[in-house]
């Protein structure tokens, strides 16, 4: 009776009970999410670099709205003036304004690195990827593509293609977007080749997954941080290639306008009508760098080898 009414106490008294939870440790897992953004927010240049880049596209989204003069509009009372009050960033020898041609410019360039960037990107993982699972001729043929296209002279090709398209902005992101895929295709290809070995592909394909499937779900998911830093780079890429075409007369032509257009006009009368050169070139400065900054702390956010890993 005595080991009966001691084995009911135990029962009754909660501390006693075999159910009781372990005690916290105080800590609580990350998700993968988390553990990138605390990764990345604990780099301080790249966080400054997001934040010139938000602020940039804040500026391109509605710094026309703040505009007192279209970009298209002249002003004959000021021609090639500097900065006043009326005209924020001057005008230029035919009297438009430059603070809003810059706005346009800027949003204009964004727009083609976007549109480049993530097409390149696509267009690389998908290739890449699937010319290194299925193998055989269809992997000899891409590689022989890729491999033509990276020896042949693309920047003259896309200034043949560029000043026959009429200065169209969409004709030269299409063109940017096909010479820009393949070297990334290639390196997304050389990492593929260990993917597709791995037992998680082989167990779907045992199931009759289909090959395309595969990709999709099992290969490309798993470089998703190299497809990330490369779409960010692509940025980066886009819009220096389409400001040295637009720098050069190849690239966006009049009346639209782009950085580079404007980078143009104004180197040549950098002398005497320096803000004309300055303000875009200040604007691209900024992209770039603040682009270069992101790339850099997205690589070391999503790389567990990284010093920014150690720390998170």
């Amino acid at each position: 009776m005595a080991l009966t009414d001691i084995d009911n106490d135990s029962m009754r008294d909660p501390e006693a009970s075999s159910t009781t939870p372990a005690p916290s440790t105080g800590r609580r897992r990350l998700s993968r999410r988390q553990l990138y953004t605390r990764r990345y927010l604990r780099n301080r240049p790249a966080v400054v670099g997001l934040g010139i880049f938000a602020i940039l596209v804040l500026f391109a989204v509605l710094g026309g709205l703040i505009a007192k003069h279209d970009y298209l509009a002249t002003d004959f009372m000021n021609l090639s003036t500097g900065p006043t009050p009326d005209h924020w960033f001057g005008t230029n020898d035919a009297g438009n304004d430059l603070y809003a041609q810059t706005v346009h410019g800027l949003q204009r360039s964004l727009i083609i690195a976007l549109i480049v960037a993530a097409g390149s990107t696509v267009l690389a993982a998908v290739i890449g990827a699937s010319a290194a699972y299925f193998g055989g001729p269809y992997e000899r043929i891409v590689l022989t593509v890729i491999h033509f296209l990276m020896v042949i002279p693309t920047f003259l090709i896309l200034s043949l293609f560029s000043n026959s398209s009429g200065g169209d902005w969409k004709v030269i992101a299409i063109i940017l977007l096909l010479i820009n895929w393949f070297f990334p295709a290639r390196t997304v290809w050389t990492l593929s080749l260990s993917l597709r070995e791995r037992e998680y592909v082989s167990a779907a394909r045992y199931m009759g997954v289909g090959g395309f499937k595969v990709v999709l779900r099992h290969i490309i998911p798993n470089i998703g941080s190299l497809l990330i830093i490369q779409f960010t780079l692509g940025v980066v890429g886009a819009v220096l290639a389409e400001t040295s075409l637009s720098f050069i007369g190849f690239g966006v032509k009049a009346p639209d306008v782009s950085l580079g257009s404007l980078i143009g006009g104004g180197a040549d009368t950098i002398t005497s009508s320096p803000w004309l050169f300055y303000f875009p070139a200040g604007a691209l400065t900024l992209l770039t760098v603040s682009m270069a900054l992101v790339a850099d702390g997205l690589r070391d956010a999503l790389d567990p080898t990284s010093a920014a890993g150690g720390r998170a």
